[in-house]
């Protein structure tokens, strides 16, 4: 069946695309979805010059690179910490505490934020209490202030984390988000590799204070880029909750009309046959196109019952497939926190290397987790476009997740090869080796699982990226709190074999989402998602 548009020339919020599934039979009756995705906008994301997108993507990756950094670069100087601000290792471990807990949960409040205003006032509010949290803590003159201090900094940094992939999915069609995705994501993965080295470094030739000094510095640049350089990427007419205020709007306006009787009358049948079903609802996007050539979205106000972000924080944990993922992700991060605190303790206390050698050693992780981000996203395109040639054209999101199966093997592995490497006291090149493969594997599994939920999520992915972080602060906090008593009781061959065993749980969970996933989210919603 042809995909019926309804359009009108001269309003650029109307133009409403109405998809039918193909693979439905009409005597099954299935009912038309709108396609989120690809409503018609003026002045399209996605249409934009190359030069234009790239510059998009280089300063959010900017952003997001430098609000990663912030998480560690403070760790190579905690003993001078406690010295100066007299303060002991509980305390110091809060300001750790105290980053991962906002970091977490306030991507929430800033994504329900760029649905209203869009993204930029958010990247640069945002931004603006990074730059302030950072003043206020090279300036701090007790524990306590530094604590806070780091909760605000955390709050402002995380901005750019949490809508940074929506903007990406704003800019670029399905086909290309797994390649973006990962060279997008290799920047928020540097920054905690380079972390260390810069902090160390830092703080051998000034201070511990020199270090937010520089991420001042850092935190001004990526301001004023995205007050000079960036265009907003956010259109109302793709977005869920300006579809609902608007929808509301206009059940309203029809109350008024003189049509209602038509469309009141098509609403109270009970027995409608499937093809009255998708003329009601083309009928009813008709007169909403109407409507809309009235007033516009720019005339719709959005009430708390729009913009409360709870409503779309459980909307996505109540799809099966989407709880999985988040569950994998989550404990990925948790990982690599948990790897990289115990492995700067494994390197001082067993190899006696100080704050500027371990961060070179940590390096390698990041170089790997680099690699595997930027090979693992194009990966994952080549083998959706396969896919889709073989399926006639076709997609469905989990195939997004058929490219992870490649390094699935791979992941436990050489986690528990780390393992037993570092309990064994072997030479440190092979750790450093060891770290490359964790760091290759493991990201290049989370880059296809994040891409998948942005995909499987058309119209709610900055939501859904939001709920990813706040699994990922969750698991991440909890992994820092009880890594070094589990590293205490257990050696780094017992704690990291355990880590083995739950990445190979996760790969479970993976393969469960990518068998049953289609299905879940039919049952779900409907089948949102298509390319």
């Amino acid at each position: 069946m042809a995909s019926p548009t309804v359009t009108n020339a001269r309003s650029v919020s109307e133009p409403t695309t109405l998809r039918q599934d193909a693979n439905t039979e009409s005597s099954t009756g299935a009912a038309s979805t709108i396609d989120t995705e690809h409503i018609s906008v003026n002045d399209d994301p996605r249409q934009w010059s190359p030069a234009r997108k790239t510059t998009t993507l280089w300063i959010v990756s900017l952003a997001t690179m430098v609000s990663a950094l912030a998480s560690n670069i403070q760790n190579p100087s905690n003993s001078l910490i406690e010295a100066d601000l007299h303060a002991t290792s509980s305390q110091v471990s809060w300001t750790m505490a105290a980053f991962l807990f906002p970091q977490g949960n306030f991507p929430l409040l800033w994504t329900t934020a760029s649905e209203i205003k869009g993204r930029k006032p958010v990247y640069l509010v945002g931004s603006a209490l990074f730059v302030v949290g950072n003043v206020a803590l090279a300036l701090s003159k007790t524990i306590e202030v530094m604590i806070g201090m780091r909760a605000l900094q955390a709050a402002g940094s995380c901005a750019a984390m949490a809508i940074s992939a929506a903007t990406l999915a704003d800019i670029y069609d399905t086909h290309e988000r797994g390649t973006m995705m990962g060279i997008f994501f290799a920047a928020p993965l540097l920054g905690p590799a380079l972390g260390p080295i810069l902090g160390g470094s830092l703080s051998q030739a000034f201070d511990w204070r020199a270090c937010f000094y520089f991420l001042l510095v850092c935190a001004a640049v990526v301001f004023l880029s995205f007050l000079i350089l960036f265009k907003d990427t956010h259109r109302r007419e793709r977005s869920l909750a300006y579809r609902s205020a608007f929808q509301r709007h206009a059940s309203k306006e029809r109350v008024r009309s003189p049509n209602e009787s038509i469309i009141a009358g098509n609403e109270s049948s009970k027995d409608q046959t499937p093809v009255k079903d998708a003329e009601k609802q083309l009928q009813s996007l008709e007169y909403i196109s109407a409507v809309t050539s009235k007033t516009g979205l720019d005339d719709v106000k959005l009430s708390f019952k729009d913009i409360n972000p709870f409503p779309p924080y459980l909307r996505i944990l109540s799809r099966k497939n989407n709880v999985l993922i988040l569950i994998t992700n989550g404990l990925i991060f948790g990982f690599s926190y948990s790897l990289s605190y115990t492995c700067c303790r494994t390197l001082a206390g067993r190899y006696g290397y100080r704050a500027f050698r371990i961060g070179l050693v940590l390096l390698w992780l990041g170089i790997g987790s680099i690699a595997g981000s930027v090979i693992g996203g194009r990966w994952s395109d080549r083998v959706l476009a396969k896919m889709m040639e073989a399926n006639g054209g076709k997609c469905y999101a989990e195939m997004r997740l058929e490219s992870s199966k490649l390094v699935m093997p791979w992941v436990p592995l050489s986690v528990i090869g780390y393992a037993w490497v570092c309990e064994k006291h072997v030479n440190v090149t092979v750790i450093c080796v060891m770290l490359v493969l964790i760091g290759f594997t493991s990201t290049w599994m989370y880059t296809c699982t994040l891409t998948y939920l942005v995909d499987a999520n058309p119209g709610r992915s900055c939501t859904a990226v939001a709920v990813n972080s706040s699994f990922r602060g969750f698991f991440s906090f909890v992994s820092v709190m009880i890594a070094v008593p589990l590293q205490d009781a257990l050696g780094d061959g017992g704690l990291y074999s355990a880590w083995g065993g739950v990445f190979v749980m996760t790969e479970l969970l993976v393969i469960l989402v990518l068998r049953k996933g289609e299905s879940w989210r039919k049952e779900s919603e409907g089948p949102e998602f298509e390319c």
